[in-house]
């Protein structure tokens, strides 16, 4: 169960998330505020594991009232302006609802926050069977056999996947890397990781996936020749 409070400063708002929660199975939504100083001093004492957070208030904006908060908790941001959009995504936000919403988009927020939820408290020692990629202003769940190989171009990463569906995220090959299980993905240049499983051919320097060909680096030759010799 995922418990959430809500904070904004018009009641009739307020009401909605309590009426759509209760509707939703894996929600327990404690309480509701109108003064987020009130919901601050709430969660010291009774942490939470998600906030549906308005971000147009007249004591503090959503977005500075999450930024000075220093426990970890999804947030949902609702508002009635879409040109707050980006910047409540570059906060990580699970999702975001403009004002106003039906329960169908609701739903769908809460349970890309239900997913994020069940991957971050899921045994470690269990199988990863997805990882969460934030593109295009959405958390995406990527299943990891749905992943061809993987292009890293500088600041960006291209997570090519079947049915020649394409991914752009913005974030580091190394830091994609630590999110993938290491016995299946193996970085083979300093711009490319596989998963192993789809390797069809390796020849001549270079790993034949598909019809498409990723070249072995120089510096990666050794860890390629130590995968086929295992």
């Amino acid at each position: 169960m995922i418990k959430a409070i809500a904070i904004d400063d018009e009641p009739p708002a307020l009401r909605v998330i309590e009426n759509f929660s209760k509707n939703v199975n894996f929600i327990s939504l404690e309480k509701s505020f109108t003064r987020p100083s009130e919901a601050e001093k709430h969660m010291r004492k009774f942490p939470v594991d998600l906030i549906f957070l308005d971000i147009q208030m007249p004591s503090v904006s959503g977005i500075d009232f999450y930024k000075s908060i220093s426990q970890e908790v999804m947030v949902i941001f609702t508002t009635a302006y879409s040109e707050y959009a980006v910047e409540g995504f570059n906060l990580s936000a699970v999702d975001y609802l403009l004002k106003p919403y039906t329960f169908e988009r609701f739903h769908k927020a809460v349970n890309k926050a239900n997913d994020y939820y069940n991957y971050l408290h899921q045994n470690e020692k269990a199988a990863q069977p997805f990882i969460f990629i934030r593109a295009d202003y959405e958390l995406i769940k990527v299943k990891i056999s749905d992943i061809l190989y993987i292009q890293g171009l500088d600041d960006y990463v291209k997570i090519f996947l079947e049915e020649k569906r394409v991914i752009v995220t913005r974030m580091t090959l190394k830091a994609l890397q630590e999110k993938l299980p290491m016995t299946e993905f193996l970085r083979v240049h300093r711009s490319f990781i596989i998963p192993v499983t789809k390797i069809e051919k390796i020849s001549n320097k270079n790993i034949l996936i598909g019809s498409v060909e990723i070249p072995i680096g120089g510096s990666f030759e050794d860890i390629v020749n130590q995968f086929i010799n295992r």
